[in-house]
């Protein structure tokens, strides 16, 4: 087995109650405390918590060890995504935590920034090629986060943001990160896709006393995702360009595909 997976692990709820590091179990009881209020607005992480299907990784430094180890164990989250099932009930997100020592910021935009500087650090260490139907450049509408083979969607949450509620889930910087085939069967473009969008929306209204991001958007029809994966506090029009940057590169550091156990 590659080096990178022998380091990495996926954790369960009732793993992380047995880790013996404290900001693990101080991390998830953040998160937790979320997830179990009945007006967080996405449905799908309460689903997922509630049924202790989540998993979670804690990511120690921002080194090239805690690189490495993110990059290993989402190898492995990749190549349990592969074997789902197609029901919601089995559908559970990755949260990935940061530990204080890994980052800390002044402002949304600081986390957001180390936020890409993971991704771009992912991309690096990917193990296999870019899917040829997504798109290479983040201003295109087919673009979205890949690794191993697998389009994703990640949210970054940071304890910065006061206004959108939503997206901090405690005091460490977090990315929940989804396949984003799931997406795209509970909440595409169909009549039943977008009255889930809705509904999510208004519950993001009510949670955090303003009304959802204008990024907010669907796949593929106009909507860039690189804009969705961070959101500004404010609801205004957002210019710039994406910090990621595509390369061609494989990694020789995983293998090209992870084999279910």
């Amino acid at each position: 087995m590659d080096r990178l997976l022998q380091a990495a692990k996926l954790f369960s709820p009732s793993d992380v109650s047995e880790s013996v590091e404290e900001w693990h179990r101080a991390a998830f009881a953040e998160v937790a405390s979320r997830l179990s209020d009945p007006d967080f607005p996405c449905v799908f992480s309460r689903n997922a918590f509630r049924k202790e299907i989540l998993r979670f990784v804690f990511v120690e430094d921002a080194e090239e060890g805690g690189f490495d180890h993110l990059a290993g164990a989402l190898a492995e989250y990749v190549a349990l995504s592969r074997a789902w099932d197609g029901r919601l009930d089995t559908a559970y997100p990755l949260v990935v935590l940061f530990s204080p020592a890994a980052v800390t910021g002044d402002s949304v935009a600081e986390y957001q920034a180390f936020g890409w500087q993971v991704l771009q650090e992912l991309h690096r260490r990917d193990p296999a090629p870019w899917p040829a139907d997504v798109g290479r450049e983040p201003d295109s509408a087919s673009w979205s986060m890949c690794f191993d083979g697998m389009p994703l969607f990640c949210n970054m949450s940071s304890p910065a943001h006061e206004v959108r509620k939503s997206r901090n889930l405690g005091a460490c910087f977090a990315l929940v990160i989804n396949p984003r085939e799931r997406f795209d069967i509970f909440a595409g473009e169909t009549p039943s896709g977008r009255k889930v969008r809705a509904n999510i929306r208004d519950r993001i209204h009510r949670y955090d006393g303003v009304p959802h991001s204008p990024q907010l958007g669907s796949y593929g029809v106009g909507a860039l995702e690189w804009l969705q994966y961070g959101l500004a506090e404010e609801n205004a029009e957002r210019t710039g360009t994406c910090p990621f940057s595509f390369s061609n590169r494989v990694s020789n550091n995983a293998p090209n595909h992870v084999s279910n156990p």
